[in-house]
């Protein structure tokens, strides 16, 4: 008989369809005041594609890019704006590859979304400055919580 125990581990509610929407629609909204195109991705804890929008103004690869940020900042629990020193040439994350055999994307804009202290999922905005990409995020963040 084992004499090991586990600390009970409280419930967090996941990021629901609810929260992604509430994400991009905010996202979204501080992106239109500032007349800027986006797209935006919203992952829960396990990468999978919650929600997603581009704005129809929006160049084509910015949706690879807000899910890359997305990605990214789920899988580091890190902002990306904190990383992008990182992965300049010559930083410690230059060339390093992910799961899917691709290099992660470490450009401002990607913030992972935490309830109760607990990693729940991502919310990814590419399309316009890094600095104006990150507040679109931390804006719709701001709106969750």
């Amino acid at each position: 008989m084992s004499t090991v125990t586990t600390p009970a581990r409280t419930a967090v509610a996941p990021l629901t369809t609810g929260d992604a929407e509430l994400l991009v629609s905010a996202a979204r909204a501080a992106a239109e005041r500032a007349g800027v195109a986006v797209s935006i991705t919203v992952l829960d804890a396990g990468g999978h594609l919650l929600a997603f929008r581009r704005d129809d103004r929006a160049v084509l690869i910015s949706g690879e890019t807000s899910t890359r940020k997305a990605f990214t900042a789920l899988q580091l629990d890190a902002p990306t704006a904190d990383l992008v020193d990182a992965v300049r040439p010559g930083g410690p994350f230059h060339t390093l590859p992910t799961a899917l055999d691709r290099p992660l994307l470490f450009i401002a804009g990607g913030l992972p979304v935490h309830r109760d202290g607990r990693l729940i999922g991502a919310i990814g905005v590419g399309g316009g400055a890094p600095d104006q990409d990150h507040a679109f995020a931390a804006t719709a963040l701001a709106a969750l919580l």
